[in-house]
């Protein structure tokens, strides 16, 4: 009996990847909200140009 309870565990829930996108969405906000943020998007255009060309 104490087995299947403890046996149902296995894989993530769709409310832990929710709380998973939650946390990584408010990271990105608060990051493009900083100076930090304008740096990191700059760089990262400058090398999809080079990219692309």
């Amino acid at each position: 009996m104490a087995k299947r309870f403890l046996g149902n565990d296995r894989g993530q829930t769709a409310v832990e990847y929710l709380g998973i996108i939650a946390v990584v969405v408010a990271i990105v906000i608060a990051i493009a909200g900083t100076d930090i943020g304008s740096s990191i998007y700059s760089a990262i255009t400058s090398k999809i140009a080079e990219l692309t060309g």
